[in-house]
């Protein structure tokens, strides 16, 4: 876990547009990016996704010394990959319902087409890319001994690892209770005048299908544990992907995803 990737750097490619500057310092991890990654994506605008990418001005500062407190803080932008695009797992896609029920949907799911490419990505109105999910060429770029591979660094200030041997342990479960809700219509581009929710059993496809339990898996609600003496975020293969919430000081975040 000796990344050299851990203190300053800068990361320029030519051949993807990536420009990320990284200053570190005993108190701060400054990341300046234009939000370009550096290795391929997928085709966009496409028939889920009606943006196109563009290069961003972005500016994310984040201590070096980070303080553990738990209480799980929710937050939209859990953190930015090493390559300087965030992650952002939650979507703006809902289901509302007249009997007074909301369904936020997930993106990695199969009744919905979101428009995600092969990095489990996909882009804001705004032009700007961003991590649903495990992207395996952020990965493969980053890559080298160890099991762990560090892929970014959480608003709070941990790291965010992914490890090669899926060594780590979601505690989410699929509720086993039917979904209740009556009148039921998709917000955005899922564009359906009705929607069959009473009675249909989680599956994964709205975040409220995913219960977490303390006693499943080995990491915490955030998708966190102690590595080595040390807090951090694992980012995994299996629900939340990325974590929701951070368990070290930060400011609250709980909006809903921009468009």
């Amino acid at each position: 876990m000796n990344s050299k990737y851990i203190g300053s750097y800068s990361l320029e490619d030519a051949e993807f547009g990536t420009s990320v500057e990284v200053v570190v310092d005993a108190i701060s991890r400054k990341i300046s990016t234009n939000s370009l990654p550096n290795t391929p994506t997928g085709d966009f605008p496409n028939a889920g996704n009606p943006n196109t990418i563009s290069a961003q001005d972005l500016n994310y500062t984040y201590s070096t010394k980070p303080v553990f407190v738990g209480g799980a803080t929710t937050v939209r932008t859990t953190g930015v990959a090493v390559n300087g695009v965030k992650f952002e797992p939650g979507t703006a896609e809902a289901v509302a319902c007249s009997s007074g029920e909301a369904f936020r949907v997930e993106a990695l799911q199969d009744v919905y087409n979101l428009g995600l490419d092969f990095n489990n990505a996909h882009v804001q109105p705004s032009g700007e890319y961003h991590y649903h999910g495990v992207s395996e060429l952020l990965v493969d770029a980053f890559n080298d001994d160890d099991d762990l591979v560090l892929v970014g660094f959480a608003a709070d200030g941990f790291l965010m690892y992914y490890s090669k041997s899926d060594a780590y342990t979601p505690g989410y479960e699929l509720a086993a209770q039917p979904r209740e809700g009556t009148g039921c219509t998709g917000s955005g581009p899922l564009k359906a005048d009705s929607i069959q929710i009473a009675g249909t059993m989680p599956d994964g496809t709205y975040t409220s299908d995913w219960l977490f339990s303390d006693t499943t898996g080995n990491l915490d609600e955030c998708n966190g544990t102690i590595i080595n003496g040390e807090y951090a975020y694992l980012i995994t293969n299996t629900y939340p992907y990325i974590g929701r919430c951070l368990n070290g000081e930060v400011q609250a975040d709980t909006g809903p995803p921009p468009g």
